[in-house]
């Protein structure tokens, strides 16, 4: 469940005293994670043809967001990008830390 991951890593991050930013879908509006989290970025706003999972797996809207937030870091959890070379290659292009 990937909400219950991103809630947790958010509890981390508060732990050491840093902002948590979440990426979530339209379709997890309501999700957990979302609220866990200081700020949230919707990944496939409405009108957007995007799915849910091609939201999750849309590096440059990922890394777009993790920029306009000032975010230093990604988390990717499990799944989706968390074993993307590609993803992580792409964050260290740009200057964020992969966590992973």
């Amino acid at each position: 469940n990937r909400g219950e991951i991103a809630t947790r890593v958010c509890r981390a991050i508060h732990e050491l005293g840093a902002t948590a930013i979440a990426i979530y879908s339209r379709e997890d509006e309501y999700a957990k994670h979302r609220f866990a989290a200081d700020e949230a970025f919707l990944l496939n706003p409405e009108g957007s043809e995007m799915t849910p999972v091609g939201a999750y797996l849309d590096i440059p809207t990922i890394i777009r967001a993790a920029k306009a937030t000032g975010a230093q870091a990604i988390h990717p959890g499990y799944g989706f990008l968390s074993e993307n070379a590609e993803f992580a290659r792409e964050c260290e292009k740009n200057g964020i830390v992969f966590v992973g």
